[in-house]
């Protein structure tokens, strides 16, 4: 049986739980960008599914996804932070945003380029092999 103490960390897991799908709702609903990550995210999946690639493939793939995702929520949260702290034009602001989105897209130029080495050559065997 779970004491009284064991309910309330329970409760303190569950919330943070519910904090960390509130964040990602919120990067959903403000950021165009996400939208695009959770497309591309979806294909990329069926697709390999579809191929019917290797553990470890999976493993690459899974790995470059997360990363993006993590990348596209720390460029949100900073930028939240940012826009509190600074809610007028400061040039450092600006800076600290431009670098949050450049490590998106770096991360996501490298994601498509991954993704382009295990799924291209399968599925164009697919396709016209």
């Amino acid at each position: 049986m779970i004491g009284e103490r064991g309910r309330q960390e329970l409760r303190g897991r569950a919330l943070s739980f519910r904090y960390a799908f509130e964040g990602w709702w919120f990067a959903l609903r403000t950021q165009r960008n996400t939208w695009i990550h959770a497309a591309v995210s979806v294909v990329v999946i069926a697709l390999a599914f579809w191929l019917g690639i290797s553990r470890l493939e999976w493993s690459v793939l899974i790995l470059t996804t997360t990363l993006v995702w993590m990348a596209e929520f720390a460029n949100t949260s900073l930028e939240a932070v940012v826009d509190l702290v600074s809610p007028d034009y400061h040039p450092l602001a600006k800076a600290a945003k431009d670098v949050a989105a450049a490590a998106v897209l770096v991360g996501a130029l490298g994601a498509v380029i991954i993704g382009l080495l295990i799924l291209g050559p399968p599925l164009w065997q697919r396709l016209f092999g």
